[in-house]
């Protein structure tokens, strides 16, 4: 009876074992599982909140910035836009509401996974570069610079504007067809294709290195001036501008509005030089680039350097800052509604917003 009853105890203890330790390990399997959706779902939510805040702040300003690039891009021999009422005026006249907005379908579907690698690729090159910063200076406290940001900012712009090229070469094409012409192109997918099979892959991404480098001014500039501008204003609590550690939207507008103005002031000329290389290859281009078939500048260009030269050759400097007016009346709300609208978007989301953390 004894030796039954150790036995006994022996294997209920044996039993007790095994079903704590099966449930350890399912505290840790469940742990685990749990970990990585919940970063997930992190993600999602911060790609949610920039693809929002790019497909928001560029419908606003759709108008401008279909003037801007028809600016850009226009002949100088056979002028239709010559500055921002009139050209807007000239744009409502010919094409109606419908041409305000031309071309902004495609500029979102382009923008909107634009804007949300960029600021998510943003985030994780601020964490990085924190973390390596904090490793080198040995102060766990350390926080970015404003030229650490700035090498944040254009790590992301580079990313999202490798990432998303076609479309933004595919948009400019469509937003500079003119209702007195027929289309070349009936869509995105029709263009697409239609400069796959025509002008080859590498055509897609035909002004790209002037994209990258102008990125990095202009995208790191933003993020930089903006992140800066908002840890100064917290700091020094000036004029009454924070309340309970935090910015108003206003306050956060105007942060996003200096930004924006600093930005596109540096960056704009490779801005001009990459709408122009774009439109290289375009046998059927609109009016508005073949001058109604009057004489034109050169539209061929045999690199960046080459498309800088013979633009200022044949107009003068100033033709690099072509469209500087309604780019500027744009970017500033652009820029100021696309960071406020993320930072919005992720608060209702619930995504935590500190680098630093």
């Amino acid at each position: 009876m004894a030796s039954e009853d150790v036995v006994g105890k022996t294997t209920r203890e044996s039993a007790v074992s095994t079903i704590v330790n099966l449930a350890e390990e399912a505290k840790l399997a469940s742990e685990g599982v749990k970990a990585p959706s919940h970063a997930l779902l992190s993600v999602c939510k911060s790609l949610i909140a920039g693809g929002v805040a790019g497909g928001v702040s560029r419908t606003a300003v759709a108008p401008l910035e279909r003037l801007k690039i028809l600016l850009q891009v226009q002949n100088p021999h056979s002028k239709k836009y010559n500055g921002t009422v009139q050209g807007l005026k000239y744009i409502w006249r010919t094409e109606g509401l419908r041409g305000l907005f031309k071309g902004n379908g495609t500029n979102c579907a382009r923008i909107i996974p634009n804007s949300a690698v960029k600021f998510y690729s943003y985030e994780q090159a601020s964490k990085g570069i924190l973390l390596l910063y904090r490793q080198q200076s040995g102060n766990e406290e350390a926080q970015l610079t404003p030229l650490l940001r700035l090498g944040a900012g254009a790590c992301a712009g580079i990313i999202a504007m490798s990432a998303t090229y076609p479309m933004d070469l595919v948009r400019g094409r469509l937003t500079v067809q003119t209702e007195k012409f027929p289309r070349q192109y009936r869509g995105i997918f029709h263009a697409l294709t239609t400069v796959l099979r025509e002008e080859g892959p590498r055509s897609l991404y035909k002004g790209w290195l002037p994209s990258v480098i102008g990125v990095v001014p202009y995208v790191g500039l933003n993020f930089a001036v903006y992140e800066s501008l908002k840890e100064y204003l917290i700091k020094a609590k000036p004029l009454g501008l924070v309340e309970d550690n935090d910015l108003s939207v206003i306050t956060r507008l105007a942060c996003g509005a200096a930004a924006g103005t600093v930005g596109q002031t540096v960056a704009y000329p490779l801005d001009v030089i990459r709408r122009r290389m774009q439109m290289v290859g375009w046998k059927d281009a609109a009016s508005v680039i073949t001058g109604d078939g009057r004489s034109k500048a050169p539209l061929e260009y045999n690199g960046m350097i080459d498309a800088f030269r013979k633009t200022v050759r044949h107009e003068g400097f100033g033709a690099l800052y072509k469209g500087l007016i309604p780019n500027s009346v744009k970017v500033v709300p652009s820029i100021a509604i696309a960071f406020v609208t993320y930072e919005s978007v992720k608060d209702i989301l619930g995504v935590e917003m500190r680098i630093s953390d």
